[in-house]
C-alpha cells in the first residue's frame, strides 16, 4: 500500500467510527430512557387484583370492550419513572356507590386509605380516592378516579358514570 491509500483508509474508518462513539458516549452520560427494562414490573402491576374487580353491575364502556388492562410508563426526566396499569369501568349507579366499594374493597386486600394531611377528612372527593401499600419492597398507589381524563376516544357511558382504577409505582430504571 502506498502512503496516500493508508491515510485515505485511516480517514474513512474515523469517518465511520467517529458518530458510533460519539452515540455511545451520549448514552454513558445519562440519555437514557429510564422506562426501558420495566416489561416485567408492568406485568407485574396488570395482575394486581383490583384492576379486575369492579362494583357489582360495572364494566367496560361501550367502546372500550375487549380492551381490559393497560399499561404505562411515563417518563419526564424529573426523576424516577412512574409505572402504571389501568383500566376503565362504566356504573351504573353513583360516584359515592364507587367510593364505598373500593374502600371496602381495598381495605380486604391489605390497602391503606391514603389521607391527605392538609384536607384532614373524609376518605373521597368527588373526583376519586387514593389507596397505598407496599408489595415486594415496593410502594403502590391505588387510584380511583370518578373524572377520568387523558383518555382516547373518550369512553362512552351513556347515563352511568366512567371511572378508572390504576396501580402505580416509581420504576428505578428497570432494577
Amino acid at each position: 500500500p502506498t502512503p496516500s491509500s493508508v491515510g485515505t483508509r485511516v480517514i474513512l474508518a474515523a469517518a465511520l467510527l467517529l458518530p458510533t462513539a460519539f452515540l455511545s458516549a451520549c448514552s454513558a452520560l445519562g440519555g437514557g430512557d429510564g422506562c426501558h427494562d420495566t416489561a416485567a414490573e408492568l406485568k407485574r402491576l396488570a395482575k394486581q387484583p383490583l384492576l379486575d374487580s369492579p362494583p357489582a353491575d360495572a364494566s367496560a364502556p361501550a367502546n372500550y370492550r375487549g380492551v381490559g388492562v393497560t399499561t404505562g410508563c411515563d417518563d419526564d426526566s424529573s426523576g424516577a419513572p412512574w409505572l402504571h396499569a389501568d383500566r376503565l369501568y362504566a356504573f351504573p349507579g353513583k360516584p359515592d356507590d364507587v367510593i364505598a366499594y373500593y374502600t371496602k374493597t381495598a381495605a380486604a386486600a391489605g390497602w391503606k386509605f391514603k389521607e391527605d394531611p392538609a384536607a384532614g377528612a373524609p376518605p373521597a372527593t368527588v373526583e376519586g380516592a387514593c389507596w397505598t401499600r407496599t408489595e415486594q419492597g415496593r410502594h403502590l398507589l391505588l387510584d380511583v378516579d370518578l373524572r377520568p381524563k387523558g383518555f382516547s376516544p373518550e369512553p362512552e357511558v351513556g347515563a352511568g358514570l366512567a371511572h378508572s382504577v390504576s396501580v402505580g409505582t416509581e420504576g428505578a430504571g428497570g432494577q
